[in-house]
């Protein structure tokens, strides 16, 4: 903020003092010029400022390509003009010479900067080309906030390059300053992650400017910039899953890792749980497991905050996840003696 300040006083310093000095002496309007000038370097200020704003939305690697491409622009324009140089000596007619190298000048430059800041994103696509397009795996702003992306990277089960999209970072940011807690929290939980992931050694995480104006919703320009790339898709968002598949993107579930890692339990095995709540069903105790399983236990309802011993008898895997149902030992044993006797 005092840097500002200081700017805009300086161009509203300036810009007085120029209007002062250029003006004719002993004029009547040398008062209001230099106000006009104050006025004029403090819209400069303004301008700078909100030029300085836009800027920090894009990416050096942009910056860079436009301004080579303007360079080079600008050189190709410069050639151009000692050819025609040359030619208006020997036709001597020198005055339009200056006017066709004001234009050129601008039509080239504009090009070059224009078309830098373009192509300089198939360049970065091109470098990674080495890589197959299976190995480049896009993150989704779903993925992202759960963070458990980071702890498989941490783990070492996860390598190489993970993409991040441009838009996929201004989605986080637009919910980390939500006035809504708690997806301000959320959003910034994700930018955390993301934070956390860049400090890795074992991946790089790449933020890509390829942007598709044309489509509205992240999902959508998710699923384009995958088939575009022939990359993956990182996420746990089960409607996204379905539309990128739907649109031949590989999708990598997180959800369904979470669930493929899981133990596999079969009827007959014995544990231990603690009941947390009633179940939905009349005498049904409801507990965890340490990886989030819920086990419902029978007969458990009034069993709550106990430690008790269960015996399995169904397991049933469903989209939200797995269900294991199971009885209290005592009953389990109960039931075999009476089986045993008959």
């Amino acid at each position: 903020m005092i840097i500002k300040i200081l700017l805009v006083l300086a161009c509203s310093i300036s810009g007085s003092a120029i209007a002062y000095y250029t003006a004719t002496p002993n004029s009547s309007y040398l008062i209001t010029q230099s106000i006009i000038g104050l006025i004029i370097g403090l819209f400069v200020a303004v301008l700078v400022i909100r030029l300085e704003k836009d800027l920090r939305k894009i990416s050096l690697r942009i910056i860079l390509g436009g301004v080579v491409g303007m360079i080079i622009g600008l050189l190709i324009a410069l050639i151009l003009g000692f050819g025609l140089n040359m030619v208006s000596k020997i036709r001597e007619n020198q005055q339009i010479i200056p006017w066709i190298y004001l234009l050129l000048t601008g039509i080239l430059g504009y090009l070059g900067l224009v078309l830098g800041s373009k192509k300089i994103e198939e360049f970065n696509f091109r470098g990674s080309s080495l890589k197959t397009g299976s190995e480049q795996r896009i993150l989704d702003t779903s993925v992202i906030i759960d963070g458990r992306i980071a702890d498989i990277c941490d783990s070492g089960f996860m390598e190489g390059e993970l993409i991040v999209p441009r838009f996929v970072l201004n989605e986080l940011q637009f919910v980390a300053d939500s006035s809504d807690s708690i997806k301000r929290s959320r959003g910034r939980r994700g930018l955390d992650v993301l934070n956390r992931m860049q400090k890795s050694s074992t991946i790089h995480i790449e933020i890509v400017e390829q942007d598709f104006p044309r489509i509205k919703g992240v999902d959508g320009k998710l699923v384009a910039l995958a088939q575009k790339i022939n990359a993956k898709l990182l996420t746990n968002d089960f409607n996204l899953n379905k539309v990128a598949e739907l649109q031949g993107v590989r999708v990598l579930n997180i959800n369904e890792l979470a669930n493929a890692l899981k133990p596999v339990v079969l009827p007959g095995e014995q544990m231990a749980v603690k009941i947390i709540r009633e179940g939905k069903e009349h005498g049904q105790g409801v507990g965890y497991l340490d990886d989030g399983t819920m086990i419902i236990v029978d007969s458990a309802q009034k069993l709550l905050n106990t430690n008790v011993e269960v015996v399995v008898t169904s397991v049933l895997q469903t989209t939200a996840g797995r269900m294991i149902f199971s009885e209290l030992k005592e009953a389990s044993e109960k039931k075999n003696n009476q089986n045993s006797k008959n």
